[in-house]
């Protein structure tokens, strides 16, 4: 039979994972649309012929195009058929509904059915869409959208190379300029050795909870739990930076923002998990069950969210992706680490507790 102080560490955590889930997943659909990771790099190369106040750059991992014009006169991107398809300027950003390119550029799949008003060559119905001078959108001349891989990179998967050249054409006022760029395959990396660098940091963290909690070596191994979750917490905060950065959140305002909104149920965690792990470092009462609570929570949102990076040459945030795959290959061994050592800490604890006697005073008994 399960020990009642475990089975009730194991219903709350269970319980405050489930709430944290049901919990996330609006922040989810705030970028419900970016890639976990990609195997191919769109770059943009410059702005020809270059004007002034007007840059682009690629975000998402490369699932947006972001254009930023700070020039006096409106910059009009043009859509898949030549067609008026964003305005954008010092007024703001407008799009034109009957522009068959602001309904698939809905997804980065271009797959939205097409509004009966969609028609390259009705006049522009603008809308006023966005304020400031800059906006990013998912633009299918600068993605690689078929299931398949281009024939070149199918015959040698190993070596990067290109897949092509892109253009996406603007118009400045009434002179025709356009965003120049490419697309790479990027081979991807060998998963295995972040598998097993995973799997054996859990072990190691996970059997320090085999250490007798009352002894001075049980101790230790709290301290040592605690001061890895910490560092768990500590690689989540950056991830989680890293993330807010590739969306192309702009100035500090900008990535405060998007840490907020986008990307807070994985800041709270990482910033939980710090906090849980001083929380073990100073021992104080209910260690364990903090450490098995924030460690799932670690395990969860940074770790098994993540686990694409693992897998993709071009991850979803920004940073050398040797980096980043390093971050959430800690927060995975490090929070399930935790779980395992805390909860064993906790069965053990059970076990070794005292029961009371069914009569307090046998002596006192009386006999028939």
């Amino acid at each position: 039979m399960i020990p009642v102080p475990l089975r009730r560490a194991a219903l709350v955590v269970a319980a405050a994972t489930t709430a944290l889930l049901a919990l996330a997943a609006p922040a989810a659909a705030h970028g419900a649309d970016a890639p976990d990771g990609t195997d191919y790099r769109a770059t943009v190369t410059g702005v020809a012929p270059d004007r002034s106040g007007v840059t682009a750059r690629m975000v998402e991992a490369g699932a947006r195009l972001e254009l930023t014009n700070r020039g006096s006169v409106d910059v009009t991107v043009l859509g898949y058929s030549g067609e008026p398809y964003l305005r954008i300027g010092p007024g703001g950003v407008y799009e034109n509904s009957r522009s068959p390119a602001t309904w698939l550029n809905r997804t980065i799949a271009g797959e939205t059915r097409l509004p009966a008003e969609a028609d390259p060559a009705a006049a522009p119905a603008w809308r006023r869409i966005a304020d400031g001078p800059t906006y990013r959108w998912h633009d299918q001349r600068t993605l690689w959208r078929a299931d398949a891989p281009p024939a070149a990179v199918a015959a040698d998967p190993g070596r990067e190379q290109r897949v092509r050249d892109w253009v996406v054409p603007l118009r400045a006022g009434d002179t025709a300029t356009e965003v120049r760029g490419t697309l790479d395959w990027v081979p991807p990396p060998d998963p295995y050795p972040w598998w097993v660098a995973g799997t054996l940091g859990f072990l190691v963290v996970g059997a320090a909870g085999l250490l007798p909690g009352g002894t001075a070596a049980g101790v230790r191994a709290l301290r040592a739990v605690g001061a890895l979750l910490a560092l768990g917490g500590a690689a989540t905060v950056a991830l989680t930076v890293g993330r807010a950065l590739d969306t192309g959140a702009p100035g500090a305002g900008g990535l405060l923002a998007e840490l907020v909104t986008g990307q807070v149920w994985t800041l709270l965690t990482g910033l939980g998990a710090l906090a849980a792990g001083w929380y073990a470092l100073a021992r104080r009462p209910a260690a364990d069950f903090t450490l098995a609570l924030a460690g799932a929570c670690l395990a969860l949102f940074a770790g098994v969210s993540n686990l694409a990076v693992l897998s993709r040459s071009i991850p979803p945030a920004a940073g050398p992706p040797t980096l980043i795959r390093v971050l959430v290959t800690v927060a995975l061994a490090t929070g399930a680490g935790a779980v395992a050592a805390g909860l064993l800490r906790l069965r053990t604890a059970a076990r070794t507790t005292p029961r009371p006697h069914p009569n307090p005073h046998p002596h006192l008994t009386r006999t028939p």
